[in-house]
């Protein structure tokens, strides 16, 4: 129960608003709703949500989707997989998680800092596109002398290292698959 409780979002970031519901929805007009695909800020979860009546939303609008009182959302359908982002969901998904990257920039460094062996054999930053075991050794020697404190710093600090901003945001987009095993940043 506080597994999934710890998973919930308080707030999601609008890919796509659909004011008239899906286009393949053959419904009468009048029985169809408006949806929101979103993505949770904190965990990466895709939603599909429901507005409340006359509210308009817009992509990158951040709208509160906690326990509380919605001021714009009605409800939450629940969870989508990505195959059934609409094309316009699909092009802003990477935007909005740069975006979320870079303004929660001290916890994607903080994974570097903290991040754990998953077996004898594998590493947590292993996982991360273009990092392997010379890269995850420099990562955690520079680390035990100093933790890191921003991307810059990481970056100048291992010698060859990929941007790793952009490294965690393919990670992120990696997860989002419903093939991806091990997650690091999506909680699904």
């Amino acid at each position: 129960m506080d597994q999934e409780r710890s998973t919930k979002e308080e707030s999601a970031i609008v890919l796509d608003f659909l004011p008239n519901g899906y286009p393949y929805d053959d419904r009468p007009m009048f029985m169809k709703t408006p949806i929101a695909q979103a993505i949770g800020k904190n965990h990466f979860v895709i939603l599909e949500l429901v507005p409340k009546k006359g509210v308009h939303l817009q992509p990158y609008e951040e709208v509160y989707i906690g326990e509380g009182k919605r001021d714009k959302i009605h409800h939450i359908i629940g969870k989508i997989p990505t195959s059934k982002l609409t094309s316009t969901a699909k092009s802003e998904l990477e935007f909005v998680i740069k975006d979320v990257v870079t303004k929660n920039e001290k916890k994607f460094v903080d994974f570097f800092n903290k991040a754990q062996p998953l077996s004898t054999r594998m590493h947590q930053i292993e996982l991360l596109p273009g990092l392997g075991k010379k890269h995850m050794w420099q990562i955690i020697e520079n680390r035990d002398e100093k933790p890191f404190e921003s991307f810059a710093d990481l970056k100048s600090r291992v010698k060859l290292l990929p941007d790793p901003q952009k490294v965690v945001i393919k990670r992120i987009l990696q997860e989002l698959e419903p093939s991806e095993k091990h997650k690091l940043f999506v909680d699904n």
